[in-house]
């Protein structure tokens, strides 16, 4: 009797134990996911160098360069592995070009809504709590990662990661896709509130190539 009273209130110890230890992370995490959006909700313009890269359908990617940004709604992606590819959402459109392409394509801004450009947290539009389901937090050599499902794209996108500084900074974004596709981004150098003249987002189509309204491309 006195061995099973002993093994029951071991038992007990051990499950509270990992109750707590589940409470403890949970809420941390809801903790750094509010200091990240507290530090890009606070930034009226950053700028940073990039790497994406690709895996899926048969493809793989891998592609780098520096961000602009500036609020309200400004981004710009100038690709130094592929010169002269780019990126500008202009506040009101969204423009996708490289040389050599027979068209620009452009999406109005209120519906580019892919995952796979991490545009709504960089831009500060976006609470990271509300926007994961399951939110967790794991703590690796360089930081922190923030870990969730997308809420209404669960059957598109299984997993989403955050690498998140101690302070808040994002330096990199890993999305998982139902299909398998693979989807990085690491960002470095950050410098916030850096000047950047309103002009960098404007983007005027080369002379004879024609316009497009489509989609963001995979």
């Amino acid at each position: 009797m006195a061995l099973a009273a002993s093994l029951m209130a071991a038992h007990m110890v051990a499950q509270q134990s990992v109750h707590q230890s589940a409470q403890q992370s949970a809420f941390s995490a809801i903790n750094l996911a509010h200091l990240v959006d507290d530090h890009y909700n606070h930034l009226l313009s950053l700028r940073s160098a990039f790497t994406e890269s690709y895996e899926g359908l048969g493809m793989h990617r891998s592609e780098s360069g520096t961000m602009l940004l500036r609020k309200p709604g400004r981004m710009r992606w100038d690709y130094s592995s592929t010169p002269g590819k780019l990126f500008v959402l202009d506040g009101k459109f969204a423009w996708f070009y490289a040389p050599g392409d027979s068209q620009v394509q452009r999406i109005a801004a209120s519906k580019l809504d892919d995952l796979r450009s991490p545009l709504r947290f960089l831009l500060g539009h976006t609470k990271i709590e509300s926007e994961l389901q399951s939110l967790t937090l794991t703590q690796s050599t360089t930081g922190y990662t923030l870990s969730g499902v997308p809420r209404g794209k669960q059957k598109r996108v299984t997993k989403l990661t955050l690498s998140v500084t101690a302070t808040g900074t994002i330096t990199g974004i890993v999305i998982e896709e139902a299909d398998g596709a693979l989807t990085r981004f690491s960002f470095s150098g950050e410098e916030p509130n850096a000047q950047i003249p309103e002009s960098t987002f404007h983007f005027s189509p080369p002379a004879g190539v024609p316009v497009v309204d489509a989609l963001p491309p995979v």
